[in-house]
């Protein structure tokens, strides 16, 4: 007789993240350099500390509305409306414990089994969630070469009448590719026109690092009836620890999740709820501060990958990611498992996002600059070695 729980099987469609073996691996090791984090290395903005610190002073820690805080709702309706310049009401607003419950509840609600749904790859590790609901994985490949910019044309030829979702990512995690407006708007329309639902994760939204309009769906959808967009103050404000996020959708579609919501979560932090509202509505200049960070340490290591004849270049143009890769194929998991244990500079393997992309590594630079420099010289060494 088993003694063990016979689970669901749509369980097994979920693989422990590769990210956390690295992650879980480098932890038993003393003195490793992190280029693997995908969280910001700044402080979170003191006015955000004092809110939060404030909202438990004042007994902010009951139950909040299970469609969350009101001010919250509308903070952040008035946030997306003074970027974009677009209409939002709070009750476009849904929120939820960090982007990645939303990004859950989004796939769960909208992939029916056995139909299609479109990702773009490298595609982050949520595409394991779309299996685990039934739905079946239209890859569109895109690579370091392109800058892993993805042809709308190639998204559109690959809808039909199986198709109930696309998914896309921009500024996209792990590649930091930002996307055109015409991509969006293309896709959108095409979309649109079809009947298909779009979910556009925009969590590194205003992480965007060139002198370009950020094409997000909430300003090109033709309207927000067939999109979910998902986000959160994690990766803005510097406080993944806070676990507040959100989902944006017509009232129709934010009323139907509300439903899904009760049963997950049914509310979230009060106190930090409060905190995001002093996020959002306060002042802006750490959101700048940490963009220049970022922008600097992109464009260091853009040009040492240039002049290097160990990886494939390109320029992210967003997040704090870049995905080289590398001359000859690889076993990604081998390669950046063995570079852990002698170079002591933990990265991510490519392939956690996709076999097409298993010769390549996720490099975070969420990290100092001097970090920045000495890892890669370590890894320039190691791979000389590797193909003397």
């Amino acid at each position: 007789m088993s003694t063990s729980i016979n689970f669901n099987p749509s369980l097994a469609k979920l693989p422990f993240s590769p990210i956390r073996l690295m992650f879980n691996a480098a932890s038993q090791m003393s003195g490793v350099q992190h280029l693997s984090i995908g969280q910001p290395d700044f402080g979170a903005p003191p006015h955000v500390i004092e809110a939060h610190i404030k909202a438990l002073r004042d007994g902010k820690t009951r139950y909040e509305l299970d469609a969350g805080l009101p001010a919250l709702r509308e903070a952040v309706a008035d946030r997306y409306n003074q970027l974009y310049g677009i209409a939002l009401k709070p009750t476009n607003v849904l929120i939820t414990t960090g982007c990645c419950q939303a990004m859950y509840m989004a796939i769960h609600a909208l992939v029916r089994p056995g139909m299609e749904v479109i990702v773009i790859e490298p595609v982050f590790v949520f595409s394991h969630v779309i299996e685990q609901a039934g739905g079946v994985l239209r890859r569109i490949v895109t690579t370091a070469e392109q800058g892993y910019q993805v042809d709308p044309e190639e998204v559109i030829a690959a809808m039909n009448e199986r198709t109930c979702a696309i998914m896309i990512n921009s500024p996209g995690n792990p590649t930091g590719a930002v996307y055109p407006k015409e991509t969006i708007q293309k896709i959108l329309r095409a979309a649109e026109q079809r009947g298909i639902a779009v979910i556009s994760d925009e969590v590194y939204d205003r992480l965007v690092l060139d002198n370009v309009e950020y094409a997000s769906a909430l300003r090109h959808a033709p309207s927000l009836d067939q999109v979910v967009v998902t986000s959160s103050a994690s990766k803005t404000y510097a406080v993944p620890g806070f676990r507040i996020g959100w989902l944006i959708s017509s009232e129709a579609n934010i009323t139907a999740f509300q439903r899904m919501h009760m049963f997950i979560s049914t509310t979230e932090n009060t106190a930090t709820q409060y905190a995001t509202v002093a996020a959002l509505a306060g002042d802006q200049a750490c959101v700048t501060e940490m963009v220049n960070a970022y922008r600097a340490r992109r464009d260091w290591i853009t040009g040492y990958l240039k002049d290097s004849p160990h990886f494939k270049a390109y320029s992210p143009g967003g997040a704090f990611f870049v995905m080289p890769s590398l001359p000859a194929c690889r076993d990604s998991f081998d390669f950046a498992m063995r570079m852990l244990k002698e170079t002591k500079v933990c990265t991510i393997p490519g392939g956690a996002f996709g076999q097409s992309c298993n010769n390549a590594l996720r490099i975070s630079f969420a990290t100092d600059m001097a970090t920045i420099q000495s890892a890669f010289q370590k890894m320039t060494l190691w791979l000389e070695k590797q193909s003397s």
